[in-house]
């Protein structure tokens, strides 16, 4: 008889125990709004920390409704490129100059090279 209760089953494809007396976690909806209007609504667990900003399933960025924004956020510095950072040694005329040097000799080579190639 328990070779037939057991037919037709595969081991770990189905659980044998119930959701009987099983108590979810304690949970917190908490709604977030878009400039636009857009709300959004996320489930977080009871004990959770709340962001003050979260995106949206539509790319956008939504603030807490009913939060206070951190006090402790400083500004972001931006991010500086390399072009930035050369501006910072250097002047627009000086750089002009610098390429001017090297394309004269970046010629130079070209036409000493194909000089040679004739030979």
């Amino acid at each position: 008889m328990s070779d037939r209760s057991l037919r037709g089953m595969r081991l770990g494809a189905q659980s044998m125990e119930t959701e009987a007396g099983v108590e979810p976690a304690a949970r917190q909806r908490v709604e977030y709004r878009c400039e636009d209007g857009e709300q959004v609504f996320v489930i977080f667990a009871a004990e959770a920390e709340i962001p003050h900003t979260w995106t949206s399933k539509t790319g956008k960025e939504a603030t807490l409704v009913n939060g206070v924004p951190p006090e402790d956020e400083t500004p972001e510095k931006p991010i500086r490129t390399h072009w930035d950072m050369l501006l910072e040694r250097r002047t627009p005329e000086e750089l002009e100059v610098i390429l001017k040097d090297r394309l004269d000799k970046l010629r130079a080579t070209r036409g000493a090279a194909q000089a040679a190639a004739k030979a």
